[in-house]
């Protein structure tokens, strides 16, 4: 099978998976705000599902290296089908605490599930990408890119499936979808993939170069500063400014949609180095700064007031985010393809994006935290601080490849 068709089918396989993934989160977050949970409860809910994103990329990377990428991508879709399948056992009448613990306890499986997914992905890119470091930066941002705007999509669906077919039809729909995918991928891909020698000792697993190193701990507050005002702040905050389910959902949706198109462009907003890093690490630099302003000018305008409608003010300023951030986040996840050694590629991806989810898992629980507390203004002071640590991160970032450099084609490891 050539590489281009392995990478397409795991595209869309990743497409899916993805949909039902930002549904099932609008899902949860609107429903139990419905029932009359806080903030603060609302983003306990997504613990167990942030938590489990760490250990998921970190063993998924391992497992993807070790059993080949088909396999992980299986593993990941089956426990989807598990944790809708919980969720949609749960029991409206079940004491508050009781609901509570199932809800997390399905989401902790949805976290793997995604993360998983995600890795498998993410890894695939670097075992079918043999065409230097222009291919490479195409591939990973389209994947990045219109993954994202699945995702929106999802956020769409899951507002406009609670109003049309209710919580439980929803996850049903949802689970049929993703058990397809699990068809599909299984008959198509090559069982080989991405199969390399993985790690023997945890010391070995986790020997990272200093720009794998350095990338993840920029992703932690990269992605922190995301969530702490998009997991849980701002669908609340749209919410009691008087939008519906469906025009959060909608929101939501066009940014993310919008984020992941221009994920996709980023590689002709980039100058392009020779030797694959030093331009796209000094690109990484100047994007995280100017995302720095966005959400401390936003803090300012809403502490001053904002006008008669601070929530379309916040709507219009989350835009700009999006763009920047867009940028961004496609430079993170060119970067630590670039950094990664080409033998073990999953490992490295796996341990970049377990400090993805542990921003992720820090965002969320500020969210929740800093708007029962302070309202928007303090989510989005939260994220201008975040972004500032991510940006001091950034300028230690070495200026060439690490592992095998993305233009050595002799390099990269072999595909079935």
């Amino acid at each position: 099978m050539s590489a281009a068709r392995s990478y397409l089918i795991v595209t869309a396989s990743y497409w899916g998976f993805t949909l039902t993934d930002g549904a099932l989160r609008m899902l949860v977050l609107l429903y139990f705000f419905q029932l009359g949970y806080s903030p603060f409860t609302l983003a306990f809910l997504f613990v167990l599902y942030e938590a489990a994103g760490i250990l998921a990329n970190l063993a998924g990377g391992w497992l993807a290296t070790r059993f080949g990428i088909p396999r992980m991508l299986a593993v990941g879709q089956l426990m989807q089908i598990a944790g809708l399948g919980m969720l949609s056992a749960l029991d409206p009448a079940w004491p508050p605490a009781v609901a509570v613990a199932w809800v997390v306890a399905a989401q902790g499986v949805a976290g793997l599930a995604k993360d998983f997914t995600k890795t498998a992905s993410k890894s695939a890119i670097k075992a079918t990408s043999a065409d230097g470091a222009g291919q490479l930066f195409r591939w990973v941002a389209w994947l990045t890119g219109s993954k994202n705007a699945m995702k929106g999509l999802g956020f769409f669906i899951g507002g406009a499936l609670l109003e049309l077919v209710g919580f439980r039809g929803a996850l049903w729909l949802m689970a049929a979808l993703i058990g397809v995918i699990l068809a599909m991928g299984l008959l198509a891909l090559p069982h080989e993939l991405g199969k390399a020698r993985a790690s023997r000792t945890v010391r070995e697993l986790f020997a990272k170069s200093r720009g794998v190193n350095l990338l993840a701990a920029a992703r932690v507050f990269l992605f922190g500063a995301r969530d702490v005002w998009f997991a849980v702040g701002l669908p609340v905050f749209l919410y009691v400014h008087g939008w519906s389910f469906a025009e959060v959902g909608g929101f939501l949706a066009a940014w993310t949609i919008a984020y992941g198109a221009i994920q996709a462009a980023a590689p002709r907003l980039v100058p392009r180095s020779e030797d694959g890093a030093s331009r796209e690490a000094g690109a990484a630099r100047t994007w995280s700064l100017a995302l720095a302003a966005i959400p401390l000018a936003l803090a300012v305008a809403l502490q001053l007031g904002a006008g008669p409608r601070p929530d379309l003010v916040v709507a219009v300023g989350l835009g700009l985010f999006g763009a920047a951030f867009a940028v961004n986040s496609s430079l993170h996840s060119y970067l630590i393809l670039a950094y990664a050694g080409s033998e073990k590629a999953a490992e490295d991806v796996g341990f970049y994006y377990a400090a993805n989810a542990g921003g992720r898992l820090m965002g969320t629980l500020l969210s929740g935290l800093l708007y029962q507390l302070w309202g928007m203004t303090g989510c989005l002071a939260g994220s201008a601080a975040m972004l500032g640590l991510c940006w001091l991160l950034t300028l230690l970032l070495p200026a060439s490849a690490g592992g095998a450099a993305p233009t050595d084609r002799t390099a990269a490891p072999r595909t079935a």
